[in-house]
């Protein structure tokens, strides 16, 4: 690990992202629990209709499914924003670096916690634009952080996994409201106090991250933040020790000649995001993620339907949900270690165009695990049996955790670095077209299916399917590569300079 950034100050920058990441980015996803205290703080209330057979509460005596549709298109629209809007975000993070996208993201956030500290049940519209700056602060935020990986070299996988799994693990943090909530606190203290967070995201921006991006490889003697003098030595550090180059603003990225991603340095952005390599990869995202979208915009319902309408019953297997959310941040890793894996070891190691080859290689197992995993959830959730749900929640936050790990960790690894911001937000931003399917499929449930999701359960495993494509396409991928490499039958056995005369990944 060279550079000139200390071991101690790595350190920090990779931990200070793990909780800011854990805490504060995907807390959108813990949906479910908040809505219990918007539903007894009376938000969409009018939209309970009175039902034929009234029980002794307002809940349980009355036909709320307008109220969860409501819910339900919060938080379709948040989620579809989360993604969409990653696209232009990732254009910001890749033109104008780190500082002015976490600057934006600072914002968003406040402005969202700000939105529902003050919203109130006759103000509920309040909520469409909050949960939607969430998310896109959100997740500008984990792009800025992801890059952090560079710093450690061989366990960049693994961190970049590790903080996408902190992100899934984040949407526990409305568990935690709801349980505050139950004990006294109000609403708006606790996102007021969320708001006031945005200081520290504020100061870890000045002090802990560059001005501009983290390169990859690190070159020697790598620097960043801000030092005691105020100078920002994000690229410069390693810029001004060259003996004749002539100085450059530090917002010109320094790119390898020889890049550690899939495809040439010298790859237009149109060529990769035109390819059957990216087409594919965003197909795997987004069936996947529909699915998920689905199981938690509609897992109220669903709760409610199995329980039969017991409250108390679905608030334990809620409590029950959130909590398995807690582990996505242990569970994300296990993917990066399938992803390195060929990194490790006494042999030695790959390097260059090899290097990059063995990387692609790497993700095809990572790929299709992800896939099985999403499968056996899918059939679980299928499953009508309220008991067997804690084997689905399992299932969820470990396939959740894979999925948007092994979908940053892919990118970084098949394309160049410098448009892994502008492919990671175009990725989130077309399968975010993909999941405003949710909405439809939720009406479906309400109305025809009578709020028995069952049939639209089977569905969905066979859309999953399709998600085992992506690994066909990359192996074929990894086949081309190699052959043009000349080492078709002896994959890691060329010398390591050999490099790679590909025009676009295919």
């Amino acid at each position: 690990m060279a550079g000139g950034a200390g071991l101690a100050k790595r350190l920090g920058t990779f931990l200070s992202g793990l909780l800011e990441c854990g805490a504060f980015c995907g807390i959108i996803f813990g949906w479910a629990s908040l809505v219990f205290v918007l539903k007894d703080l009376g938000y969409f209330e009018g939209l309970c209709q009175p039902s034929a057979t009234p029980g002794p509460n307002l809940t349980l005596g009355s036909d709320c499914s307008g109220q969860d549709e409501q819910f339900s298109l919060v938080f379709t629209i948040g989620s579809f924003m989360n993604n969409f809007m990653t696209f232009p975000m990732g254009v910001v993070f890749d033109r104008f670096g780190t500082m002015a996208a976490r600057l934006i993201a600072i914002s968003l956030y406040a402005g969202g916690t700000l939105l529902v500290a003050f919203s109130t049940p006759e103000m509920a519209v309040l909520l469409f634009p909050a949960m939607s700056m969430l998310s896109v602060g959100g997740i500008l935020l984990i792009l800025t952080n992801m890059q952090v990986g560079n710093l450690f070299g061989n366990y960049r996988s693994i961190l970049i996994t590790l903080y996408n799994g902190a992100f899934d693990s984040s949407s526990a943090i409305f568990l935690i409201v709801k349980l505050l909530y139950e004990h006294g606190l109000s609403l708006r203290a606790m996102f007021l106090f969320l708001a006031a967070c945005s200081a520290w995201h504020l100061l870890r921006t000045l002090f802990l991250m560059p001005r501009t991006h983290i390169p990859y490889p690190l070159p020697p003697d790598y620097d960043y933040g801000l030092r005691c003098r105020g100078r920002s030595r994000s690229y410069r550090t390693y810029k001004d020790k060259q003996p004749s180059v002539e100085a450059a603003p530090e917002e010109t990225p320094l790119e390898p000649p020889i890049p550690r991603g899939g495809a040439p340095s010298g790859t237009p952005f149109r060529a990769c995001a035109c390819s059957w390599l990216f087409a594919w990869h965003v197909a795997w995202l987004s069936v996947m993620q529909l699915r998920h979208y689905l199981f938690i915009g509609t897992l109220n319902p669903q709760l409610e339907h199995l329980a039969h309408g017991d409250h108390g019953l679905v608030s334990t297997y809620t409590n029950a949900f959130a909590f398995t959310q807690l582990c996505g941040v242990l569970c994300a890793p296990w993917n990066g270690l399938i992803l390195d894996r060929h990194k490790r070891g006494k042999g030695p190691r790959p390097e260059g165009a090899l290097a990059a080859l063995a990387d692609l290689r790497s993700a095809v197992l990572s790929l299709v695990v992800t896939v099985a995993q999403c499968l056996l959830f899918s059939v679980l959730a299928a499953v009508p049996v309220l008991p067997v749900q804690f084997g689905t929640f399992v299932l969820q936050v470990i396939s959740r955790s894979f999925l948007y790990g092994g979908n940053a960790a892919f990118l970084a690894i098949a394309f160049p670095p410098q448009h892994f911001g502008k492919l990671y937000g175009l990725a989130m931003a077309l399968s975010a077209l993909v999941a405003l399917l949710q909405y439809p499929c939720v009406a479906l449930v309400q109305g025809p299916l009578q709020g028995d999701p069952f049939y639209m359960n089977l569905g969905l495993i066979a859309v999953v399917l399709v998600a085992f494509v992506s690994p066909v396409v990359v192996t074929r991928e990894c086949q081309r590569r190699a052959k043009e490499l000349g080492m078709v039958s002896t994959p890691l056995a060329a010398a390591p300079s050999a490099e790679i005369h590909v025009e676009t990944p295919h």
